[in-house]
């Protein structure tokens, strides 16, 4: 049901339970966890979460991927698309939200945006012509930069928890809209 996605360095597949203990190192890191939501998260919030992740892709049709090295199998991050129904201003619940996470040993080596980008290849796939938003904390510059090789627009000032973030908007691609165009047309 998880569809494995291979790059010239990644893989991205489906959650296993033996990848919990690289999820809580992940989820438990305070320079990771920086960014999104300021605090670390502990081993059981970790499983919580972890647990989670199945049923994105059963409910939704999308969700996140383990990103791993092909040469090791290495876990080294997280990428997807899920819906939270998050309580922010705007809005943004039914729009597939993107989001990317990867350990320090995954950092800097160009990770992040083959993972990202081989996910939204697949979204484009797949989802067909459908608007991607993500959203990023003002001061996580990497992430901003990875959006917009990814495509998203400029940010858009938002809200969620009472805290501003960043929200960016990637438009459908006009290869999803020309192929759903095709395939109602034939």
């Amino acid at each position: 049901m998880v569809p494995v996605l291979e790059t010239a360095r990644l893989r991205l597949r489906p959650f296993r339970a033996e990848d919990f203990e690289p999820m809580a190192r992940l989820l438990g890191d305070p320079q990771v966890m920086r960014f999104v939501g300021g605090n670390p998260l502990g081993r059981e919030e970790a499983w919580r979460k972890m647990l989670g992740m199945p049923g994105l892709w059963q409910w939704l049709g999308y969700g996140y991927w383990v990103v791993e090295r092909r040469e090791d199998g290495r876990f080294i991050g997280q990428t997807g698309f899920a819906d939270f129904k998050r309580d922010m201003k705007p809005g943004i619940e039914g729009i597939p939200e993107m989001g990317w996470m990867f350990l320090p040993e995954g950092q800097g080596s160009g990770f992040a945006a083959e993972a990202a980008s081989a996910a939204v290849e697949w979204a484009d796939r797949t989802l067909g012509p459908t608007e991607i938003v993500a959203i990023i904390d003002p001061a996580n510059q990497p992430s901003i930069r990875l959006a917009g090789k990814l495509g998203f627009g400029e940010p858009e000032p938002a809200f969620y928890r009472d805290e501003a973030i960043f929200l960016f908007r990637r438009p459908p691609s006009p290869a999803a809209a020309t192929a759903s165009a095709a395939s109602t047309a034939g």
